[in-house]
């Protein structure tokens, strides 16, 4: 673990940010999280799947990438054909079903050694890879490496989930039986979705906000059909017609919403969904539960550990947070349990319990300076518009943030005359830069394009410009963090 953090830190002097960096993994870990694509033109090669571009990953995110260690695994179960491992069978069940409804019947479970894979034909290949990606129910690279050296998960299985959980029992105030771990955040949001749709079935769910791009895909193919409202300044009009017009099974919401960074209001949306039973699930993973205290409102809390809670960039894991505070407690607590296998690997389990211990005087440091950044960028003359949580639709994020919380260190904006400068100056930014966030060191992404490439002309139809810069400001020293981002703007 140790190493883990030296590794990282050195990104906060030396940042992997040059077109010749392009494909090297963020950190220099076999574990990485994220990868370089230093140049805007990388991003577009990444997205194309330009041999140029894609022959020289070495790694990339988990979910979107299948980690080299990974494949290998999947190789040895598929013997030649189409094929991804599972964490459990009953994982690994869940994707082959969803698969034969895509269009192959023939998608079927296998087991090698005690590892469950899918094996499919070419023809359920890409919903085969859809599903990984959508409910981030995936084998981690620690999980793939042990698993294929024939060695176990160690002597100290119990200890490090027991210390996750105690951790986040503690920064979500309730009882450590009510945190579900999970091996991503997504994986977290899908176990929401199931509960819900157990409770209510074969009914469709709402996505309040412009949402995270995978969080709507779930809905939408693994639920009963997700109803975007995105208009965040006539939520409650919009909320309320909808459930005057049709039963939903829950609604779903990030705090704040990721890449605009706007909140729809709690206090105006809770109350609506209460008086009709309906559970609220919300994504804190931009704000974190140092920053917003969400149990007055949400039934359900989604996180994901692989961001600021690790803050190295190198372990996957997520969590679910049935809140005791909740009306709805009694019904959903017991689906979710019913329903819930301990998938997170324990050896990332280890990394991130060790990392917790650190995360909330490192988010403190990271609501400083990011609060510093955004300021500034507010002020100066190459940027059009900034987007933060203080000033998105600031009130309803009010409502929730602790009174000691600060407004994270995300931040996304927009440069003047964006057509022509956004790849410019992304192309000059001195930090890192690939996908992820919530990093010890600066972490920078054309998030639009990596999020929304094959629906770019949608995601503007909802407010989201394709020329959008995102920044996830890191640790390095504030002044010279500046200094750099200003460099990169003249």
């Amino acid at each position: 673990m140790i190493a883990t953090e030296m590794i990282a830190d050195k990104l906060l002097q030396k940042p992997v940010w040059q077109a010749h960096e392009l494909g090297q993994p963020i950190p220099d870990s076999t574990h990485a999280v994220s990868v370089a694509l230093p140049r805007w033109q990388d991003v577009v090669g990444y997205e194309e799947k330009k041999p140029e571009v894609v022959e020289r990953l070495s790694t990339g995110y988990p979910r979107f990438v299948v980690h080299p260690l990974v494949a290998e695994l999947g190789r040895y179960i598929g013997q030649g054909q189409a094929s991804l491992p599972f964490p459990s069978a009953r994982a690994a069940e869940l994707a082959a079903g969803f698969v034969r409804r895509a269009g192959d019947p023939s998608a079927r479970v296998v087991s090698r050694d005690g590892v469950s894979g899918v094996v499919t034909s070419d023809k359920g290949a890409a919903a085969l890879r859809s599903f990984w990606q959508h409910t981030g129910l995936i084998v981690s690279s620690r999980q793939a490496e042990t698993l294929l050296s024939y060695r176990s998960a160690g002597s100290d299985v119990e200890g490090a989930l027991a210390s996750l959980r105690q951790q986040l029992a503690a920064l979500y105030d309730c009882a450590e039986d009510d945190v579900f771990l999970a091996p991503t955040g997504m994986a977290a949001i899908f176990s929401a979705l199931r509960a819900i749709m157990e409770r209510t079935p074969g009914t469709p769910t709402a996505q309040l906000g412009f949402p995270y791009v995978d969080t709507l895909k779930l809905q939408q193919k693994l639920g009963h059909g997700g109803i975007l409202l995105h208009h965040l300044g006539s939520i409650e009009q919009e909320l309320g017609a909808l459930l005057d017009r049709e039963r939903i099974a829950g609604c779903f919401c990030e705090i704040p919403g990721n890449p605009l960074l706007g909140c729809a209001d709690l206090r105006v949306v809770s109350p609506l969904l209460r008086e009709r039973h309906v559970p609220l699930i919300v994504d804190d993973v931009v704000a974190t539960p140092v920053n917003v205290d969400l149990t007055p409102h949400a039934d359900l809390i989604a996180t994901s550990l692989t961001k600021f809670i690790v803050g190295t960039g190198d372990a996957m894991g997520g969590a679910l947070i049935c809140n005791p505070k909740s009306s709805l407690y009694p019904q959903l607590k017991p689906i979710v349990r019913a329903q819930h296998e301990e998938l997170l690997w324990p050896q990332d389990a280890a990394v991130l319990a060790q990392q917790a211990r650190t995360f909330p005087e490192r988010m403190r440091r990271h609501n400083e300076t990011g609060r510093l950044i955004a300021e500034r960028l507010r002020q100066h003359r190459a940027i059009e518009r900034v987007w933060y949580p203080k000033w998105e639709f600031a009130q309803a994020y009010e409502a929730v943030r602790r009174p000691e919380g600060g407004w994270g260190a995300l931040i996304t904006f927009l440069p003047r005359n964006a057509e022509t400068n956004s790849p410019a100056i992304y192309d000059r930014l001195p930090f890192c830069k690939g996908p992820s966030l919530g990093t010890v060191f600066t972490l920078a992404c054309p998030f639009t394009l990596l999020a929304h490439y094959t629906e770019l002309d949608w995601a503007e139809s909802c407010g989201v410009s394709r020329y959008l810069i995102r920044i996830s400001v890191g640790l390095e020293d504030p002044e010279e963090l500046w200094q750099r981002l200003d460099r990169a703007l003249q």
